[in-house]
């Protein structure tokens, strides 16, 4: 299955809207759209939609690891819209890596997520 990576940008907040499985080619795409964010703004905030997202091969896996314990202190908040009970607990499993607030909201809650995410900003 191919994945297909979409992203917006506003302000410090970076939409990313991912489905099927993430491969170590969908990060060198990405990421360096966040490394710029993170330049400009110093701490950003993700909005990570799940829709029929299989989650991650290894090589991407490895990316991730990468990019969180690099960022670990850039990131503020970070809203995950799902649409499955594992997609959930990931939200949860992620807490520790991050100093960033974590929420997890179900796939009819996308304006609930862009308002959690505009706040206090």
């Amino acid at each position: 299955m191919t994945t297909h990576v979409d992203e917006k940008i506003y302000g410090n907040v970076m939409e990313v809207h991912l489905n099927g499985t993430l491969t170590r080619e969908d990060y060198e795409r990405f990421v360096p759209d966040t490394e710029e964010l993170i330049r400009e703004h110093d701490k950003i905030r993700l909005l990570v939609m799940l829709d029929d997202f299989h989650g991650w091969n290894a090589g991407a896996l490895w990316e991730d690891i990468k990019w969180d314990a690099k960022h670990f202190n850039h990131v503020e908040r970070i809203a995950v819209v799902g649409e499955k009970e594992w997609q959930k607990w990931m939200a949860s499993f992620c807490k520790p890596f991050t100093t960033a607030k974590v929420r997890y909201f179900e796939l009819g809650q996308v304006a609930e997520a862009r308002s959690w995410l505009q706040e206090n900003v």
